[in-house]
């Protein structure tokens, strides 16, 4: 018999972190030991990871508890995409090794996994806090401090539609690996359809667009976890954040299109992306990598170039469509 849900934690030289999130998960679970499978991916620590793991093994006998570890260290992109695609359970639920989770999440992950048969993708609202300052942070889109306000509980709902609401507000959300729950069999086509996704910063988005057009989704109202703010790789790393602006996010958009999203859409996000993409982050790029800069920029302008032409394109047909049946 399949059971319902992979908790699965990718972590890299956290131990005491992983110890933490461990003894969470020890006490969450409690009831569901049954329906649920635990599984921590190690790329390659050289810390205590793999002590701490065998020490919940050992607490944690009557729930299936795999352990991978990576030969060598093989990224944070590719090692969250192991979790993602050997998970054999209905549901697969891929948490940060240093994020706070109420109790209570699996519960309601749980209860509603087992209520609707047509769920495909999950969102649980989180706060945000900066690590800095300790303040509260939320996207400039959204009123209060949640980062989700589609509202969308009852399983009802456009889920396509709700996806591209939660897409246009924030990014920076749908990305949010904590917050995501997938349907484990539309995961892994998603990987069949697009093999290189996890080189991509944002393909999380990928995967949860592409479920979302493949059954129901829900985003709770409530708030289950908090988002540390600025502590990501992508957030420090030079590199990263130019990838992530000028080419990760329009490539992400394009699959989204392909993968069944409407041209109209997909083309006024690629301009929402430009009007959106930091100077900073380019200059201070072309100083350090100029050939790779100007290599990528090139390709995102002529994108944007062809998106503009076809969103005027698309929005005279809806102006002739309109026009039409007025007359």
């Amino acid at each position: 018999m399949t059971k319902l849900l992979t908790i699965a934690i990718p972590t890299y030289n956290r131990s005491e972190l992983l110890d933490k999130q461990l003894n969470w998960l020890a006490d969450a679970i409690q009831g569901y030991e049954s329906e649920c499978e635990i599984l921590v991916s190690d790329n390659c620590s050289t810390d205590k990871t793999k002590e701490v793991v065998e020490k919940w093994q050992s607490k944690l006998s009557n729930i299936t508890f795999n352990y991978n570890r990576n030969s060598q260290n093989i990224g944070v992109l590719r090692n969250i995409g192991y979790c993602l695609k050997t998970a054999n359970t209905n549901f697969v639920w891929t948490i940060g090794d240093d994020d706070p989770i109420q109790t209570r999440a699996v519960a309601y992950v749980m209860d509603n996994i087992k209520k609707h048969d047509d769920l495909s993708l999950l969102f649980l609202n989180f706060s945000g806090r900066n690590k800095n300052t300790g303040e509260p942070v939320h996207p400039p889109t959204i009123t209060g401090n949640r980062w989700f306000d589609a509202d969308s509980e009852d399983c009802q709902g456009n889920s396509k539609a709700i996806f591209e609401h939660c897409f246009e507000k924030s990014i920076g959300a749908v990305i949010f690996l904590t917050a995501t729950i997938y349907r484990t069999d539309l995961v892994k086509q998603a990987f069949d359809f697009w093999q290189e996704a996890d080189e991509n910063w944002i393909y999380l988005a990928y995967l949860a667009g592409y479920c979302a057009a493949r059954g129901k989704i829900i985003v709770t109202k409530e708030t289950y976890m908090e988002c540390i703010v600025g502590v990501s790789y992508w957030q420090k790393e030079q590199k990263a954040a130019l990838l992530m602006q000028y080419k990760h996010t329009p490539e992400v958009i394009v699959k989204l299109e392909e993968t069944g999203y409407s041209k109209y859409f997909c083309r006024r996000m690629i301009l929402r992306n430009f009007k959106e993409v930091n100077l900073k982050v380019f200059l201070g790029a072309l100083r350090r990598w100029p050939l790779h800069t100007l290599e990528i920029t090139l390709s995102f302008t002529t994108l944007i170039g062809i998106s503009a032409w076809q969103f005027i394109q698309l929005n005279a047909l809806k102006s002739d469509s309109v026009i039409g049946t007025t007359v």
